[in-house]
């Protein structure tokens, strides 16, 4: 029972992210269903089943191109933040420290703990590559996720044509359209403004205890600073 509650209590967030991520993909599958069945209904065609609901492109597109954006998202954040620095912000990076960092500052080769991963102690190209895996990871997942939008929303596009007795149309026609584009934009400009109000508004405001805020007392000039 101890372990399991060590467990529980070292893997919180992640635990309550995932749990509320499946929660809120169900409630979306559900109010999705409701949707796209009263649109049958006024369009008097027949309703589909929960199942059939779920394995559909409509289903598939509206879910990707979230996914994709909030990759996105972190790839051009763990990015930017490299170089970009924000002056007052705990997001950035202290204002002198701009660009990569040196090998005794990452801890690569030599310069590694006992207990750092065993591809940075490595040193080399082993040591390169684990360098770049997290941007790598999310570079494959914006894209991955990215693609799949495209085809789901090309079989979604592809049925309503037929349904209004239009031809259909190739892949490639359908990702420089406006209806991939629309909705892929409209997903990006949220995610952009979501993360630099993030990065104005800590700069000058403050949440006690959390990692992602400046202490309270910290000046607002003060940068890189998280206790």
């Amino acid at each position: 029972m101890k372990t399991l509650l060590r467990v529980l209590k070292h893997n919180g967030l992640s635990l309550f992210f995932g749990v509320i991520f499946l929660a809120a993909l169900f409630g979306q599958s559900v109010v999705g269903e409701a949707r796209y069945n009263e649109e049958q209904r006024v369009d008097g065609r027949a309703e589909v089943t929960y199942t059939e609901y779920v394995t559909s492109s409509d289903f598939a597109v509206d879910v990707t191109e979230n996914w994709q954006s909030e990759y996105l998202q972190f790839l051009l954040y763990i990015l930017a933040t490299v170089w970009l620095v924000q002056r007052g912000s705990p997001e950035s990076k202290e204002l002198d420290k701009a660009g990569m960092e040196d090998d005794a500052h990452e801890k690569i080769g030599e310069h590694a703990d006992a207990d750092s991963p065993k591809w940075a102690r490595a040193g080399g190209l082993r040591a390169r590559v684990y360098s770049w895996s997290l941007t790598l990871l999310m570079a494959t997942l914006f894209f991955g996720s990215w693609g799949a939008q495209s085809i789901a929303g090309l079989a979604r596009y592809n049925e309503q044509q037929l349904a209004q007795q239009q031809d259909p149309v190739r892949w490639a026609e359908y990702v420089a359209g406006p209806d991939f584009w629309s909705r892929t934009l409209q997903n990006w400009q949220s995610e952009f403004l979501a993360v630099g109000s993030m990065v104005v508004f800590s700069i000058y405001l403050r949440q006690r205890g959390s990692p992602e805020s400046k202490p309270v007392g910290a000046p607002h000039a003060a940068t890189s600073v998280t206790d």
